[in-house]
């Protein structure tokens, strides 16, 4: 009975689904998401600010693009402990790639290049993976088991990523109702991707081995908006520590997926939660049209075991074609091989993404796994009038027996990349007939999403040798509940006494600048105003302009606010010396503006307006405002505008002039 009513519900969610519109991504509402049954979860990794990497003694978050040498290695993957070979791992075997390791001696050891075994894991990076795990509302693990996770793609010049679980089901506040935490990890970054271009792929070591961890959501968002307010909570919770790095690519999102009928699909590497929304609104729409292609395909009679298809050479037929990249490829002696696609005719002009054709996944999957990474590098007979001449494309039908109910796609390179083409050409095709296959894809600029490999699957980890378990104390544990922050939303609710801006809240509610904010207003009676935008707006300023504030010690903002509360320098003199100080390298006492003497100030009032009688004014009235502006920009921070002004008048008095 139930066999039966899981085969209604399948025939009736197909049903809706050929009926229902895609909306364009700003109509698309809860309750649309809702009908396709949307559902999404995060995989947010974050690094952590330590002074060393994971499992070796090299400096971390020491960034360069210069390298002293370059080594060179060839990726082949291994069996898991049950004797299987993971699909990803396979997938990237097929590629064939170099992979080039550019090294600096400053930021890389022998551990990073698998000559040596790790060191025992970096004692800072685990304390606040288990502050940040406590503020989940975690269960904490007695005892940490290091594993390895396969990576073939050469990001990690192991092939394999070391990682361990320190923490599991927690949750997080949202709304109304609680998303869970599955997990919390702490594992090595991957090197950073300089270029991937045909079968060499280059990266930088710099990052590589930096502490990071990883937080598993439950996949329970139903929106993409809620999806990037999530993941917004998840990147606040982890900056209000102070522990962990920001900038572009200190934090990332890897984005699960998928819709009623659909599989999880992994978006991987988000750098911007800004994107978020756009990126899952177009995975959402590409399997939802994936599942209409497969029920065309079934309409049609093909399904995954009647599937038909075929490959030859066609290099002599397009010989002499002017369509510029196959003629180029032939020049160079290069070869075109025919697919054809028995029973898809039309289907690779079916839009799948925003502005993105279902010929991109076979696109996709010659670059990545074929390498022939310049485009274009398939064209097909959907779109015959975009390349070949009616003529050239009458020819391959001819060759390959093609009937019109048929699509054919030609793809060109050196002999041996194109047949690897071939078949993934017929691979994905077959897809086709199942939906949507698992994937991990890529996040791209334009909000859309590219294949990047196959999913991988749980052959890929295995425990790590070289490593011993390692104890959680009580005595850990504790001391870290003594100086762990409360939850961000627990302090942005004490905040709202202070009637501040919203932005200010948020801001003063993940940063070290909170507590220093109630002091000053609280136990020195410093406008509340003034002192958020001090610490906010203009610290934020600086920082964007990479003026490294953390050399502003608690102290010196307590120093500048109270002197400006005496009244010894103004509001622009509390900015004037904090520049100073970050700008010029100044000691807090030395970025102080000058205090004001009298005698001095009249002296100069006297000189400033000699020199102005002096010279040439062609309208006596203007020397008031003339000498107000010269002694106001000497005595800029140092004194109220409106003292300067009135001082400056009352100068001009003695010599006739009035206010």
């Amino acid at each position: 009975m139930l066999k039966y009513f899981s085969l209604y519900l399948k025939k009736q969610i197909v049903i809706y689904m050929i009926q229902f519109n895609f909306k364009p991504f700003n109509e698309m509402r809860d309750e649309d998401y809702a009908l396709i049954g949307f559902k999404s979860g995060l995989e947010i990794h974050q690094q952590l600010k330590t002074q060393k990497k994971l499992f070796c003694r090299c400096p971390a978050g020491k960034y360069s693009d210069k390298y002293d040498a370059e080594i060179l290695r060839h990726m082949r993957p291994t069996l898991s402990e049950l004797g299987e070979y993971d699909g990803t791992a396979l997938m990237e075997f097929k590629t064939k790639k170099e992979i080039i390791y550019r090294i600096h001696h400053d930021t890389v050891c022998t551990y990073e290049m698998d000559d040596t075994p790790p060191f025992e894991l970096n004692e800072e990076a685990l304390d606040i993976a288990l502050e940040i795990a406590l503020l989940y509302k975690c269960n904490l693990v007695d005892e940490l088991h290091i594993s390895r996770k396969q990576y073939l793609d050469g990001s990690i010049p192991a092939g394999f990523q070391r990682t361990t679980i320190v923490a599991v089901n927690g949750f997080i506040p949202y709304k109304k109702r609680e998303i869970g935490i599955i997990q919390v990890g702490l594992e090595e970054d991957a090197c950073r991707e300089v270029s991937d271009i045909y079968h060499q792929r280059v990266y930088l070591t710099d990052r590589l081995g930096m502490p990071l961890t990883e937080t598993v959501t439950t996949p329970e968002l139903k929106s993409p908006i809620e999806v990037s307010e999530v993941a917004e909570i998840i990147r606040r919770l982890a900056r209000s520590t102070g522990k962990v790095r920001t900038g572009l690519g200190a934090a990332r999102q890897d984005v699960n997926v998928s819709v009623d009928g659909g599989t999880r699909i992994e978006i991987k590497g988000v750098s911007r939660i800004q994107m978020i929304p756009i990126l899952t609104y177009n995975e959402a729409m590409r399997q939802w049209n994936l599942l209409r292609i497969k029920e065309e395909l079934n309409k049609r009679g093909i399904t995954f075991h009647n599937v038909y298809y075929k490959n030859d050479d066609v290099t002599k037929i397009v010989r002499k074609t002017r369509y510029q990249p196959i003629n180029l490829a032939v020049q160079e002696g290069k070869k075109v091989y025919g697919v054809l696609l028995q029973g898809f005719k039309g289907l690779l002009r079916w839009q799948t993404q925003t502005d993105t054709y279902f010929s991109k996944e076979f696109s996709d999957r010659v670059r990545v796994i074929a390498c022939l990474t310049t485009l274009p590098n398939i064209i097909h007979s959907d779109s015959p009038t975009e390349n070949l001449s009616t003529l050239e494309w009458q020819n391959i039908r001819k060759f390959l027996n093609a009937t019109e109910d048929d699509t054919i796609v030609l793809v060109w390179g050196n002999e041996e990349d194109v047949k690897t083409a071939v078949k993934e050409i017929q691979i994905r095709a077959k897809e086709a007939t199942i939906g949507v296959p698992s994937e991990t894809r890529q996040a791209l600029i334009d909000g859309t999403n590219g294949f990047e490999r196959i999913l991988p699957g749980p052959e890929r980890m295995y425990p790590d040798t070289d490593l011993p378990p390692k104890a959680i104390t009580n005595e850990r544990v504790q001391k870290i509940k003594l100086q762990m922050p409360l939850a961000y939303w627990e302090v942005e609710n004490q905040f709202e006494k202070y009637k501040l801006k919203d932005y200010q809240i948020k801001k003063l509610s993940i940063t070290k600048y909170g507590n220093l904010f109630k002091k000053i207003v609280e136990e020195y009676n410093v406008d509340k105003e003034f002192v958020a935008k001090i610490l906010v707006d203009q610290l934020t300023a600086l920082e964007r302009k990479d003026y490294d504030i953390s050399k502003l010690s608690d102290n010196d903002f307590i120093k500048i606010f109270t002197t400006y509360k005496k009244g010894e320098i103004t509001k622009k003199g509390v900015v004037i010396t904090i520049n100073n100080i970050l700008k010029k390298g100044l000691s807090v006492d030395e970025a102080f503006p000058k205090k004001i003497d009298e005698y001095d100030m009249n002296q100069i009032m006297n000189k400033e307006y000699k020199l102005l009688l002096a010279g040439i004014i062609y309208n006596k009235k203007n020397i008031p405002s003339l000498l107000l502006g010269k002694i106001m920009n000497y005595y800029n921070g140092r004194i109220d505008g409106s003292v300067i002004k009135q001082k400056v008048y009352d100068f001009l008095k003695d010599y006739g002039y009035d206010s």
